[in-house]
């Protein structure tokens, strides 16, 4: 079983400052947009200040072990409100790990009617997934990216926003402290009132 967290940012918008390109949401509900991510005890190498000629080198650890992570921006469709629900778990997310994620989702909107836009990960598409899906119908609508199209998806910016943040040239010993490092990091970006809207303007979108 994997943790489970919710960022939640509440925003006051005015106007169009907030919103850009195409509509994205088509029922009145939260719009999730939601993708996996996965870490190791591999540094995310990023370029940094030194003395001349002397080039910094990154010691680390190295070993197969990983964690996935996978998030969910939430947007009310009048722009008032987002947040951030994330997991964390050992090894990859499957379709059962995601039915939980679903599952975790609903309840942290509170049985809200929900849009979810996402990638078209083969767990999304399983048989299993297809299944539960089709039971959530009452309150959750499916819509999937087009293929081969990251940059229209604003949880991208959260896994590029940790990379550059709290994993940037991070050096540890156990993926135990990579997970606290990393669950800070979420955390921040979900109570940072601008991000959630700054990620969606980022991909060309609105609400």
């Amino acid at each position: 079983m994997g943790s489970w967290r919710a960022g939640c940012v509440e925003t006051r918008t005015s106007g169009s400052e907030e919103r850009a390109g195409e509509t994205t949401v088509r029922e009145d509900g939260t719009a999730p947009r939601s993708d996996s991510y996965g870490f190791s005890l591999l540094p995310s190498v990023r370029a940094t200040w030194a003395p001349k000629g002397q080039t910094p080198v990154l010691h680390h650890r190295f070993n197969w072990k990983r964690l996935s992570m996978s998030a969910a921006l939430c947007f009310r469709p009048d722009g008032t409100e987002a947040s951030l629900v994330f997991g964390i778990q050992p090894g990859a997310y499957n379709d059962q790990s995601l039915i939980e994620f679903l599952t975790e989702l609903r309840r942290h909107l509170d049985g809200d009617k929900v849009t979810l836009i996402w990638d078209g990960l083969p767990s999304h598409r399983s048989r299993v997934m297809q299944a539960f899906l089709k039971k959530q119908r009452k309150w959750l609508v499916v819509e999937r990216l087009p293929a081969y199209a990251p940059d229209l998806n604003p949880v991208e910016q959260i896994w590029g926003n940790l990379k550059g943040s709290e994993l940037a040239n991070l050096c540890l010993d156990t993926i135990g402290e990579a997970e606290e490092i990393v669950d800070q990091g979420l955390c921040r970006i979900g109570n940072e009132t601008r991000l959630a809207f700054a990620f969606l303007r980022h991909c060309g979108l609105k609400l």
